[in-house]
């Protein structure tokens, strides 16, 4: 494997003409865990426990996309929605596979439509975590994204905007992530994604538009938590209102960490949209 808990380096390929690091485990039906954004983000610290649980029903692969975890930067490349698309085409193409399911967390969830909308013969199923659809206003928890500069305490004061029960903000969790935004262009890279939040008033943002949603006709599974800070509960309403074949599973007293706050109930209603054996 050669992953390393440590640093969340796992193995190389190349694509779309840069190192991408990636994790890999299990085999069977190709399964695509897609990351979220954030300080200290990458695909080890969203999916390290939950990798190993899906292995034996998939082939489990989590990228680092381009900018972020331990992927190559290119200074000169554009990070945008487009950019991202043709890294994750490139990163299946290299992996020799043709046609995978998605997981994806938050801006992974948007990564997820982006793709599906553009090459839906390369996808078959969607499972979209905290996903933005259309139009809202920067929350604290992505303005705090935006703002971070390394520092534990930093970090430490991030994190709180995105679970609802702060103990999941362990010293575990925040040295972590604290050593993953250490890693050389992490911060400029996510700010280069984020919106610079405005001086005074709302900061308007905006996710995958509806119309777009709409011609998206894959099974989708829309996840969200009720309490979610970072990206609003109306959001996954909307999202699964917009999309002709989505299901929406709300979870109470539950903030933008579905996969660690109600990591049982996200495995089990993910095995069940898949397709895996009980």
């Amino acid at each position: 494997m050669g992953d390393s808990a440590a640093t969340g380096r796992g193995n190389s390929l190349r694509a779309f003409d840069l190192d991408t690091n990636y994790h890999e485990r299990g085999e069977g039906p190709p399964l695509m865990l897609l990351h979220g954004s954030g300080p200290g983000v990458s695909a080890w610290t969203n999916w390290r426990r939950v990798m190993p649980l899906l292995s034996g029903d998939f082939r489990v692969i989590a990228p680092d996309m381009a900018g972020f975890g331990y992927t190559e930067r290119n200074p000169d490349l554009a990070y945008d929605i487009k950019t991202w698309v043709k890294h994750l085409i490139a990163i299946l193409d290299a992996l020799g596979i043709e046609k995978a399911s998605l997981v994806g967390n938050s801006f992974g969830g948007s990564l997820a439509l982006a793709a599906a909308a553009r090459f839906p013969d390369r996808f078959d199923r969607l499972v979209l975590m905290g996903t933005p659809c259309d139009a809202f206003m920067m929350t604290p928890g992505l303005r705090a994204g935006w703002f971070y500069t390394p520092s534990r305490e930093c970090m430490r004061e991030t994190m709180a905007h995105f679970p609802y029960d702060p103990a999941f903000i362990t010293d575990e969790l925040v040295e972590e992530r604290y050593q993953a935004s250490l890693i050389p262009g992490a911060q400029e890279g996510l700010r280069k994604l984020l919106v610079a939040p405005v001086e005074v008033g709302d900061t308007p943002l905006s996710g995958m538009p509806e119309q777009v949603v709409a011609g998206i006709g894959h099974p989708a599974l829309v996840l969200h938590g009720r309490e979610d800070r970072v990206i609003p509960v109306d959001m996954g309403i909307r999202l699964a209102r917009a999309m002709p074949n989505a299901e929406l599973h709300m979870f109470g007293r539950c903030g933008h960490w579905v996969q660690a706050e109600r990591l049982e109930a996200f495995l089990a209603l993910t095995r069940r949209h898949l397709g895996a054996a009980a």
